[in-house]
């Protein structure tokens, strides 16, 4: 099963290295798939309605067709790191080519981009940089993979 990292913008400064490291210990779990799209519009100041419209533009011409897509905002249901693994698990199970995960930007996402979304779920109650976001999704992705194949990284009892 293919899972797919959908986010705005890209990444930058000392994340960078941290993200890309937890996105090749994940992929040995799962056939990843990071894209990035372009936030905002370059060398202009639009609403923040304008920039959640093109930036959903860019979003959902790049949503794969078949499979679930899941929106993390802090709107969505909380999710503990046996949740995801399950709810990963279940993709699998039920033959679902990929599981799309979105991290908006700044302004969060387009109404477009919201209905879009099979599931929602949030990974923290507060508001979240999308580079950290993405951090804590893809360090999520290589413990889900850890839990479901019963190897030690996972300390938690959930």
């Amino acid at each position: 099963m293919k899972v797919v990292v959908l986010a705005v913008g890209g990444l930058k400064g000392s994340l960078a290295e941290v993200v890309r490291d937890y996105e090749k210990r994940a992929s040995r779990y799962w056939k990843l798939e990071v894209i990035e799209v372009s936030g905002g519009s370059p060398g202009r100041k639009d609403s923040p309605q304008a920039v959640r419209r093109l930036e959903g533009e860019r979003l959902l011409g790049r949503v794969p067709e078949r499979g679930v897509v899941v929106l993390l905002t802090r709107g969505g249901k909380g999710i503990t790191s046996t949740d995801l693994a399950r709810l990963l698990e279940t993709a699998a199970v039920h033959a679902e080519r990929e599981v799309c995960f979105i991290i908006g930007g700044a302004f969060g996402v387009s109404k477009e981009v919201e209905a879009r979304a099979d599931r929602r779920i949030s990974i923290s109650s507060t508001t979240l940089p999308h580079e950290v976001a993405r951090l804590v999704l893809t360090e999520q992705l290589y413990r889900a993979g850890t839990i479901l194949r019963g190897e030690p990284y996972h300390k938690g009892r959930d």
